[in-house]
């Protein structure tokens, strides 16, 4: 369970106030920095206050990784944490320069600067409460204020500390709920949540409205797109989210408390240690799954259910036929079914 509570986490204050979140890919380069500030001009112009928390900039905490492992095969949590902590550092300092070259008065906080107080778990921390003190005065200031995501600090001990894996999500949603903001934006490499990975089902459909309740489940799932900790937390709450592209303007997905529940939402696959999976989300996924066990069976590719929930069912199939199980399962069972399940 996340540990931040709703009693821990208080406001800071009534604002109208857009949180961006910007992942690696975004902000990978000079350029795709340069294109980011002019989104975040245009988000102020329309009378927003805006925040925005930033991850490193493209594949520097894999190379961060890499060079501790130039060193040792175990190296300390804690120093690892300092280390990792300075991806974001660059990204968010370069972020700021880029708006104030545009006019629009910057400052950029790391995540202990911002207020943002975790436990001792070095690597896999979790946030406890924000205080929000400096943001919120910056705001006023009439200031960008550019946060830091993935990190934070242990105010008993003083050390730096990272959230692990989709960090930079669980900062954002965060922040949006300290601040009451209007929404969260989670600015990605896809244009929203779809009905499948459709880098492996090239005619999956993207939704553009889904509750929390799916998209926890497609983010346990094995979805990318989101992390089941940030999820949970916007849906505990209310904060709305909109997943989008920050390489173009469409409308991506909304994540809401009120989004109509399909029969069918779509599919997520992972796998882990040669086990491979497909799962199907959707509170209707139980009286379909033989519709997909059939499929498979047709086509010579062994699979078994190895899960039922109210609104999922996990599928084995071999790893090596994983990505062909994944586009036999969408074709056959053709989400989003537009029937709404009754309420």
């Amino acid at each position: 369970m996340f540990v931040l509570s709703d009693k821990t986490l208080q406001t800071v204050g009534k604002m109208s106030v857009v949180v961006q979140k910007y992942g690696g890919s975004s902000v990978g380069d000079v350029d795709r920095i340069e294109r980011v500030a002019d989104r975040i001009v245009a988000t102020r112009g329309s009378g927003k206050d805006v925040v925005v928390v930033v991850s490193a900039m493209g594949e520097t905490t894999d190379e961060l990784v890499a060079l501790a492992a130039q060193i040792t095969d175990s190296p300390p949590p804690r120093e690892m944490d300092m280390l990792l902590s300075a991806g974001e550092r660059v990204s968010m300092s370069l972020l700021a320069m880029a708006l104030e070259v545009r006019g629009v008065p910057a400052i950029s906080y790391t995540g202990s600067q911002a207020g943002i107080l975790t436990d001792s778990s070095h690597g896999e921390a979790r946030i406890t409460r924000i205080t929000g003190e400096r943001v919120k005065a910056s705001l006023e200031e009439g200031r960008v204020v550019i946060v830091a995501g993935f990190q934070g600090v242990d105010p008993q001990s003083r050390e730096i500390t990272t959230l692990g894996r989709g960090g930079s999500d669980t900062t954002a949603v965060a922040l949006a709920v300290s601040l009451d903001a209007d929404l969260c934006e989670i600015n990605t490499d896809v244009e929203g949540v779809f009905t499948a990975d459709p880098r492996v089902v090239p005619d999956a459909v993207k939704l553009p409205e889904i509750g929390y309740h799916e998209m926890l489940e497609f983010a346990a799932a094995g979805a990318g797109v989101l992390m089941p900790h940030s999820v949970e937390f916007a849906h505990r709450s209310g904060v709305p989210l909109h997943v989008r592209s920050s390489f173009g303007v469409a409308e991506g997905t909304w994540v809401t408390a009120d989004a109509p529940s399909f029969t069918i939402a779509g599919l997520a696959h992972r796998v882990v240690d040669d086990q491979a999976v497909v799962v199907i989300v959707g509170a209707g996924s139980s009286s379909l799954v033989a519709h997909a066990l059939a499929a498979l069976d047709e086509a010579g590719i062994a699979a078994a259910t190895i899960e039922t929930t109210d609104l999922r069912v996990s599928i084995s199939v071999p790893d090596q036929q994983v990505e062909d199980a994944l586009r036999l399962i969408h074709r056959t069972l053709k989400p989003p079914i537009p029937s709404r399940v009754p309420a």
